[in-house]
């Protein structure tokens, strides 16, 4: 089994129901380092490895430019959304508005927060978080839309199905399963978190998503079917069947199958779409462990409940006062009142990597400067420097965001039990 360090520089996928990495690979992205037996391998006679070899420092440098190389690091949340478009790994908008909602850093432990926007997975004992590039895979993928039913098979840390919440609404179905309690209850935590403190919170009406512990291939053969499942574990072929029996007709599977990350639309009960989306390696589902009688733990998946009254009422009303602050927001737009400053943000530009020089059998990369680069660098900062001046006099400053649909809520002549409620009790 790989180490979580090693791993984690893989940008690698991993199954919350496997004990062990998994990563991507083939044309997109391999192996950063060759094995040790690699790493320390001769030619026969005691000559060295060839150039086109593994080991040699041309071949490892290919390696890192397929593996991460179409990803940068971000400074914080919206940079790094900004890279993974950038790479046209996040490519509609619903996605994008998903990911921009909620801080993946919140999904990490303290002490490794410096890491949270870094192109890669994260692994500390059962807890999990795979690669910014393959939750963005998955995302476009699984083609989300608002009122659908969702089924995450290997739920981890909740971060993905959170995102997925989003995108449903209050009037969809957002389930998960996974194999390690320790895991649920941290995946609870961490929802909690984002429902009281989140800025994003009051700007979606969001499906809550349900956890349930057991073996995802357990699941009790009465279950209701799902409109789109996600599997976060290798599938082999003799589990293919299975998955698919999870799915509605016209639903939408994505699932590693045989080493490629695949989607399966149903388009009739027995008659299936199949695309293999990227060449992938993802540690296998784990197997059931049968009772002393033999028997599996059959894993009951929550029910499919209609909202209360009480709640549709809520969810009515948040929507008609969001209502009222759009027509307020269109008419000071139409009354020419401007918005408050924006500020644009900051974006780096990083030059090609134009040249290789081979000293003491070690790879150095050369950026050379390219004369059109400069003149476009040249012309964009012509650009923004007009907006930059405009600030300058007054020198504003950022300010926080402001909650409109908290201050219109509060606002009302309703009971103050009542207002809190209609905010679900958050504290911002």
């Amino acid at each position: 089994m790989r180490s979580a360090a090693s791993g984690a520089q893989l940008g690698s996928v991993y199954s919350p129901s496997a004990p062990a990495w998994a990563e991507p690979r083939g044309t997109e992205r391999s192996r950063a380092e060759p094995s040790g037996a690699e790493r320390n391998r001769t030619e026969p006679n005691g000559a060295e490895p060839s150039r086109t070899g593994p080991s040699h420092p041309l071949s490892v440098y290919r390696r890192l430019l397929k593996m991460g190389g179409a990803v940068s690091a971000g400074e914080d949340n919206d940079e790094l959304i900004d890279n993974l478009k950038e790479a046209q790994y996040i490519r509609t908008e619903l996605v994008e508005q998903a990911f921009r909602a909620i801080d993946r850093a919140d999904y990490y432990l303290e002490e490794f927060k410096d890491n949270a926007y870094k192109d890669l997975a994260w692994k500390h004992g059962n807890i999990h978080l795979s690669a910014p590039c393959i939750y963005s895979e998955v995302m476009e993928a699984l083609d989300l839309q608002p009122g659908l039913s969702f089924l995450n098979l290997g739920s981890g840390t909740g971060y993905l199905s959170s995102m997925v919440g989003l995108i449903l609404g209050p009037f969809g179905v957002n389930h998960g399963v996974e194999l390690h309690s320790d895991v649920i209850e941290y995946a609870k935590q961490k929802l909690d978190f984002f429902i009281k403190t989140s800025d994003s919170f009051d700007k979606f009406e969001f499906c809550e998503p349900s956890f349930v512990i057991g073996n995802c291939l357990e699941i009790s053969p009465d279950c209701t079917q799902y409109d789109r499942v996600y599997c976060g574990a290798g599938v082999q072929k003799e589990h293919e069947d299975y998955m698919k029996s999870l799915l509605k007709v016209g639903g939408i599977l994505v699932m590693p199958l045989e080493e490629k990350l695949t989607k399966i639309t149903r388009t009739g009960p027995s008659a299936w779409e199949t695309k293999k989306i990227l060449a992938v390696s993802f540690a296998p589902l784990i197997q059931p462990n049968h009772t002393d009688s033999g028997k599996s733990r059959l894993v009951h998946l929550p029910p499919v409940a209609v909202r209360s009254l009480q709640d549709l009422a809520r969810i009515a009303i948040r929507g008609t006062i969001k209502k009222i602050i759009h027509q307020e927001a269109m008419s000071r737009a139409g009354n020419g009142l401007k918005s408050p400053a924006r500020f644009k943000r900051r974006r780096l530009r990083r030059r090609r990597m134009e040249t290789i020089v081979f000293l003491d059998k070690e790879v150095f990369a050369s950026r050379i400067s390219n004369p059109s680069d400069d003149n476009n660098n040249s012309e964009d900062m012509d650009e923004e420097r007009p907006e930059e001046e405009e600030t300058k006099p007054s020198e504003l400053k950022p300010e926080p965001p402001v909650n409109f649909l908290r201050e219109k809520v509060l606002s009302l002549p309703l009971p103050d039990p009542l207002k809190y409620y209609l905010l679900y009790y958050r504290e911002k």
